[in-house]
């Protein structure tokens, strides 16, 4: 069935079983060129979701969504207002999208808009592979490169299935990869999209997380610590799920949303984080304490691994109003360490740091040479610690005021281990009213 493009508004009405009971023409041609049925469930996964949406929140859910039509792709402007159980649709656009999915059926088409909808998320790029939108937002901006978001993982055989289906501009579904900055691995699928012209326009794909890796250090037994590889397995996929729903809730993503559930949803992204960072101290736990524990230090810039660790902090420090003073694009500081074993250090600090800066503060974060060492120096405008603490707040489950909220009690002793198993240390320099200076040295390399 053709679905045909209209300037007109259509409308629809879908009941509290998700049903199509009535619909203008265009839409019920696309409701059943997507394997809808009459009166059947609504077809299209993108209104179907938004009608979810709306129903659930309660309130009118208005966003522009691309829906596979049997012609083509169409940019559609979608407006879903509750009415008791049901949900009014009344959809505008209708254009035709420039980039077509290439000579697939009705049945293919379907299945990559249900992988879409299972997706951790949903991205399109350029010829280039350089990223013209993402869902959720957040992690990379448009105009960057797709290996800004992922860093790709050759297969079996040495190859890049997405170089590959890049050179053929084919379809790929198998491309491994790692959330850049981290060890957390997805799947990447995609499709070729081409333009009115038929040239190939670049790829839409989609990115589901996988199971995660061990975070032990290439070399360690498992023997002893299959509770802590089991947790970690077992509850990090569901709370990375937890926070990254909360967070697209909180940030109105899906449409407006009232500020209470806004501020619920907030509260819901923070404690799935800190349940997160639990796991994965334990987990850490767990493997520096073993006795065959080692780290293989490798040549790193310590500069570098510094700049990119105040970048994951800087979506935190933001909402704090706190700046992060990071050393600049030109500066290089070789040393001796395991690359994110080093991020990981960093990241704990520079994130210690913005917890406890003052709203509008400033911390900053310096490298230099001192004698046969390379050193990180993180500085805070907080209220210092006390002497008497300053021994006792690297021991662990250790914190200079339990009753505040925060962190584990773990961070500050998987990071001194870390750093000492990597032939460095960690020092502190702090005084009540004068902030806290950490310092992360390193061998140079």
């Amino acid at each position: 069935m053709t679905t045909t493009a209209t300037n007109a508004a259509v409308h629809g009405l879908v009941d509290a079983a998700g049903r199509l009971v009535s619909a203008d023409p265009p839409l019920a041609a696309l409701h059943l060129g997507a394997g809808g049925s009459d009166s059947g469930v609504l077809a299209p996964p993108a209104l179907a979701a938004i009608v979810r949406l709306a129903r659930r929140l309660g309130i009118i859910v208005s966003r522009g969504v691309v829906v596979a039509g049997a012609d083509g792709d169409l940019d559609l402007w979608v407006r879903a207002t509750p009415d008791g159980q049901d949900v009014r649709l009344a959809i505008g656009g209708w254009n035709d999208r420039a980039s077509l999915l290439p000579s697939a059926d009705d049945a293919s088409v379907r299945e990559n808009d249900f992988l879409r909808a299972d997706a951790d998320w949903t991205w399109t790029t350029d010829a280039a592979l350089k990223l013209t939108a993402l869902v959720p937002a957040g992690m990379a901006a448009v105009g960057d490169p797709l290996t800004r978001l992922f860093t790709l993982l050759p297969d079996a055989a040495g190859a890049l299935p997405i170089l590959d289906a890049l050179a053929t501009q084919t379809r790929f579904d198998n491309q491994i990869a790692t959330i850049a900055g981290g060890d957390r691995r997805v799947r990447l699928s995609g499709l070729p999209m081409r333009d009115g012209a038929n040239r190939f326009a670049g790829f839409r794909g989609s990115a589901v997380l996988l199971a995660p890796p061990a975070r032990l250090v290439p070399g360690d037994a498992i023997d002893g610590d299959a509770f802590g590889q089991r947790l970690d397995a077992a509850l990090r996929g569901p709370l990375d799920r937890i926070v990254a729903s909360a967070e697209t809730i909180r940030s109105h993503a899906d449409g407006p949303l009232r500020q209470d559930y806004a501020t619920y949803a907030a509260d819901i992204a923070t404690a799935g984080r800190h349940l997160l960072a639990l796991v994965g101290d334990l987990v850490d736990l767990q493997a520096i304490e073993r006795p065959d524990f080692r780290i293989a230090p490798g040549p790193i810039d310590l500069a570098d691994v510094a700049r990119r660790a105040a970048a994951l902090l800087g979506v935190r420090a933001s909402d704090r109003s706190v700046r992060i003073d990071r050393p600049g694009e030109g500066q290089m500081l070789p040393a001796s360490g395991d690359f994110r074993r080093v991020l990981q250090i960093l990241v704990n600090l520079i994130g210690n740091a913005v917890r406890y800066s003052p709203e509008g503060g400033t911390l900053w974060v310096r490298c230099e040479r001192a004698g046969q060492g390379a050193r990180v120096i993180v500085a805070d405008q907080g209220r210092g610690i006390a002497p008497e603490d300053q021994a006792r707040i690297f021991e662990k489950f250790e914190r200079v005021d339990a009753s505040e909220p925060g962190g584990t009690g773990l961070g500050l002793y998987i990071s001194r281990r870390l750093a000492r198993a990597m032939g460095g240390d960690i020092a502190l320099e702090s005084a009540p009213g004068r902030g806290a200076r950490f310092i992360l040295t390193l061998p140079i390399a």
